[in-house]
């Protein structure tokens, strides 16, 4: 990785920006302080809301964080295929006694204004999920002093973010929690995702910007894994979870390890995108028949996860989690930045030792 990026973060760890009430400023603080690269996730709110949470997190940590922004997606066509998912999801209203979300809020989710904000108070980095900025928005953001990264789920989107101009790449496998940040939502790419290491090989073989893989990983082993097959630094989710300082809910962080709570899938049931959550009662009955429509179906369903969260029914939320999420530890943020620090220098040791160095390794 370019040194201008390491020199920000000590440690290969980032904080991964989970959007939705997670990533609040004091779990990025806490990263940041322990030697990662924390984050903020600008998804889902306003402008302001985003500033404010910057300000607040400056007056945690003087440390280096990001911020990550959702690109604006194209018009969605098929406005029938919403409605017929809005009458099937009638009955999950009632239920919960609240109404569905207006389709019909928003395609943007304040792009313009978001990087305004961020040009006028720049951050040491902004990443960019669902897409690739225009080159001229990297170029303002470089000239204002942040470094940039673009999330890309295979081989050619990480070309398309080189050519773009940003920093640096993040590969996300399809073991990642939440949503997958295609650059195109194509229906017919449903289930076609590549696993993490395959990923960064292809990828590292395809650009020559610095690598952050992304997806499913829990222990320092793994991230020594993600750096030896070419990658500067892993981005890490749902590990960071079940921290105390993560904002997601109580139900949320139980769920992780929760025996009930088996396996995770790829569904379109919560957003119209691909994201992978715990599989609960919502994911099984909704999920086969949610249109390709993001984010009209964000928005319908929006009452209805709070709803659930309010009640505390987990099998109503939108349970995002990786592969992984059965190893996760209910450690303080800080504490577990460190622990995956021991571990990486461990996994490096094991490596080192005499199978690593060409010795007998019996």
């Amino acid at each position: 990785m370019s040194s201008a990026l390491t020199d920000l973060f000590p440690l290969p760890i980032v904080q991964a920006p989970m959007a939705g009430g997670v990533s609040v400023p004091q779990l990025a603080a806490a990263v940041s302080e322990a030697g990662g690269l924390g984050f903020l996730a600008a998804g889902y709110k306003t402008a302001d809301g985003m500033y404010q949470e910057i300000k607040q997190l400056r007056g945690l940590t003087a440390r280096p964080f990001g911020v990550n922004l959702f690109m604006p997606q194209p018009e969605y066509a098929e406005s029938g295929a919403v409605e017929v998912y809005a009458h099937q999801l009638a009955g999950e209203a009632a239920w919960y006694k609240t109404e569905l979300g207006d389709p019909d809020s928003g395609r943007d989710d304040g792009y313009d204004a978001k990087l305004a904000v961020l040009l006028d108070n720049p951050v040491p980095v902004v990443s960019f999920h669902f897409g690739v900025p225009a080159r001229d928005v990297l170029d303002a953001l470089r000239r204002a002093g942040t470094l940039t990264l673009v999330t890309a789920t295979t081989a050619e989107e990480a070309a398309a973010v080189e050519r773009a101009g940003a920093d640096a790449v993040i590969a996300q496998g399809v073991e990642a929690g939440g949503h997958q940040g295609t650059h195109r939502d194509l229906a017919e790419n449903d289930g076609s995702g590549i696993g993490l290491l395959s990923l960064v090989a292809q990828v590292r073989e395809t650009v020559r910007i610095p690598v952050v893989a992304a997806g499913g990983i829990m222990r320092g082993a793994q991230i020594a894994a993600v750096l030896a097959a070419g990658a500067s630094a892993a981005q890490i989710g749902t590990a960071f979870v079940a921290t105390p300082e993560s904002g997601a809910p109580a139900q949320h962080k139980q769920a992780l390890t929760d025996p009930l709570f088996t396996r995770t899938e790829l569904t379109r049931a919560f957003s119209g995108r691909p994201a992978r959550a715990l599989v609960n009662r919502f994911l099984r009955e909704h999920g086969p028949y949610a249109p390709a429509a993001y984010p009209e179906i964000h928005h319908l369903t929006s009452p209805l996860r709070k709803a659930a969260a309010k009640a505390g029914d987990a099998q109503g939320m939108a349970l995002w989690a990786g592969q992984g999420h059965r190893m996760a530890r209910e450690l303080p943020a800080g504490e577990l930045v460190r622990v995956l620090a021991a571990e990486l220098a461990a996994a490096g040791t094991a490596l080192s030792g005499p199978a690593g160095t060409g010795g007998d390794g019996r």
